[in-house]
């Protein structure tokens, strides 16, 4: 498989979840159809993590299976509407920044195996941020 056919296909799996994750405009027929696009590009047994280093909220714990991450996902969406998601490069790894009116609030990094994301770690903490910001 050729680099740019890999980067492709993950720029397409980072895209559903960058539309779905990032509408947060939400009424119920539409967060099922979001949920079960999300659904489609998370393998089955997906995890979800992330890192608020005790100063902004976060899971607690691990989020683990498609449904529950995709059901997770677009509860944060709908929480918090009006984030803006750019597709980047994170320590490697094909991820996302979130922006909230300018100030990045969140950086998840994907792992794809095959064809599906099979864990999402993002860091919500404000200090581990700042260089993002910047950007």
């Amino acid at each position: 498989m050729a680099v740019d056919d890999r980067a492709a296909r993950e720029g397409g799996r980072l895209a559903a979840l960058r539309i779905a994750a990032g509408s947060g405009q939400f009424e119920v027929d539409a967060e099922d159809q979001v949920i079960e696009g999300l659904i489609g590009v998370l393998a089955p047994d997906a995890t979800a993590i992330g890192d608020g280093g005790g100063l902004v909220p976060a899971a607690l714990h691990p989020v683990e299976g498609a449904e529950q991450v995709a059901r997770f996902f677009a509860g944060r969406a709908r929480a918090v509407p009006g984030i803006s998601l750019e597709e980047c490069a994170v320590n490697g790894r094909p991820g996302l920044v979130a922006r909230k009116d300018g100030v990045t609030v969140s950086v998840p990094a994907c792992d794809i195996a095959g064809d599906r994301i099979q864990r999402v770690w993002a860091v919500l903490n404000p200090d581990k941020l700042r260089p993002w910001t910047a950007r």
